[in-house]
Parts: C-alpha cells; sequence; structure tokens
C-alpha cells in the first residue's frame, strides 16, 4: 500500500532546537550512568508496538539485584549481585544473551520459576490458563524499513498486568508451541512483536533466561528518533525526533 509522507512547514530555528535536544539527551545519558541507571537503545522491532526502533530508555539495574556491580578499586567484597529479588509478569526487562553475554536483549517477562508457559492458536497460556486478549484494530509497524499492518491486542497477564502486543498471524510453530516448564532461577521472556522475535521459545537461542543475566527494568524513554533520513541531512533531523515518546514510562 502507497504512503505519502507529511511534508511540515520548516522553521529556521528548527534544526538549532534538535541539535540542543539531541546534546541534552546525550548529557544526560552520561550524567545518569552510574551503579542504578543505564541507558540502552533499540535497535530491533521486537518489542513493537511498546518500544520502537530508535527509542532510547533508562533501565533501573537495581530492579532486581545488580548482577554486575563492580565499583572502581573496589574489593571483592564490593563486586557481584549484591541483592536480587524476581521481576514480575508483564515487566520489561533488559538481560544478557545467555550464549553470549557480550549482547544485551529486551523483552518481557511472562513466566517465573515454575510456570507452565505455551502457546496455542497464537494465544498464551500459562499454567493451563488462557491469558485473554481484546482486539484494538491495526497497527501500521515499520520493521526494517518495511511498513506492515499487523493486528494490535492488549493482553492480560494472571496477575492483572496489561500490555499491547502485535500479531500477524496465529497459526505456524512459533504461534503452537510445546509446553515450556521454567525452572528455578530463571524466567520466560518473549516479545511484543509476537510473530517477530527471538525469545525464550527458542531453545537453541534465547530460551530461558537465568535470574543472574538480567541487568534491569526498563523504566522510561528519554529520547526516541526516527531516524529515516541520512545523517547529514541535518534539516530534517527536527521532525525526526518523536517528541510524543520523550520521557514516556514503560509498561
Amino acid at each position: 500500500m502507497a504512503t505519502t509522507k507529511a511534508n511540515p512547514r520548516r522553521q529556521s530555528n528548527a534544526w538549532v532546537e534538535n541539535i540542543k535536544t539531541i546534546v541534552y539527551a546525550g548529557l544526560i545519558a552520561i550524567g545518569v550512568r552510574t551503579i542504578a541507571f543505564e541507558p540502552f537503545n533499540i535497535p530491533s522491532g521486537s518489542m513493537i508496538p511498546t518500544l520502537l526502533v530508535g527509542d532510547y530508555l533508562f533501565v533501573s539495574k537495581f530492579s532486581y539485584g545488580y548482577s554486575s556491580f563492580s565499583l572502581p578499586f573496589s574489593p571483592p567484597l564490593f563486586s557481584g549481585r549484591i541483592f536480587g529479588s524476581l521481576p514480575k509478569r508483564g515487566d520489561v526487562v533488559v538481560f544478557k544473551y545467555p550464549r553470549d553475554t557480550s549482547i544485551d536483549y529486551i523483552k518481557r517477562v511472562i513466566g517465573l520459576p515454575g510456570d507452565r508457559v505455551q502457546v496455542r492458536g497464537g494465544q498464551l497460556y500459562i499454567n493451563g490458563e488462557l491469558c485473554p486478549r481484546q482486539p484494538k484494530g491495526d497497527y501500521q509497524a515499520d520493521e526494517s524499513g518495511v511498513r506492515m499492518v499487523r493486528k494490535l491486542y492488549v493482553e492480560t497477564l494472571p496477575n492483572g498486568m496489561k500490555h499491547e502486543l502485535l500479531k500477524e498471524r496465529d497459526d505456524g510453530w512459533v504461534n503452537n508451541t510445546q509446553e515450556y516448564v521454567v525452572p528455578a532461577d530463571h524466567v520466560f521472556a518473549m516479545g511484543d512483536n509476537r510473530d517477530n522475535s527471538a525469545d525464550s521459545r527458542f531453545m537453541d537461542g534465547v530460551g530461558f533466561v537465568p535470574v543472574d543475566n538480567l541487568v534491569g527494568r526498563a523504566e522510561v524513554l528519554f529520547f526516541s528518533i526516527d531516524a529515516e533520513y541520512p545523517w547529514w541531512e541535518f534539516w530534517q533531523w527536527p521532525f525526526e525526533i518523536r517528541w510524543s515518546r520523550l520521557l514516556k514510562s514503560i509498561n
């Protein structure tokens, strides 16, 4: 389906304000990159519609116990996980990819230790109970520069947590899985873009996520940019910032 791009009226000082916004966002990120918070950016569409490519967010690293805590010149006593707790179902978390801990992933926690998780006919079941979803119409997703129409739903988890998700279809293997039993000290994580997410359904990939791999809970967006134009077209920058997403809480 052909689409047309709006061409808003340019103001002479718009690009100056945009540069200031980017600089401020960078300073904020540097200023809060402490043992408590860390900035991350979203490079893929696996969490659409909750998170978009080009979103920048803060992660609370003490949400579940900071697993890589280390102060400069500190003795071993001050390194490692200093306390810990399990996430709640529905938390959006950053974690170290179990097969390569140099890579960070961001997904939504669906299952806790001992839970039985399964997808049947495209719908999520936890401990044998359906997690109901309510249709919210169509959603135009931009995945790797390709614009596609998906179905938008609001899903309700057993603890009452509600969140949006996208579905393309309800058939195929990823929509009809085995029943997974989450082992102790692990969680089961899935992307909100359910049909385009490498997550815990793939045992030869992400699989079950060890609690010790959790970096923290995603809290708030501090910057978001569409980045549709080449970087050198600086006059387009003001129109690429997603102003409505700035300082938006993540749930």
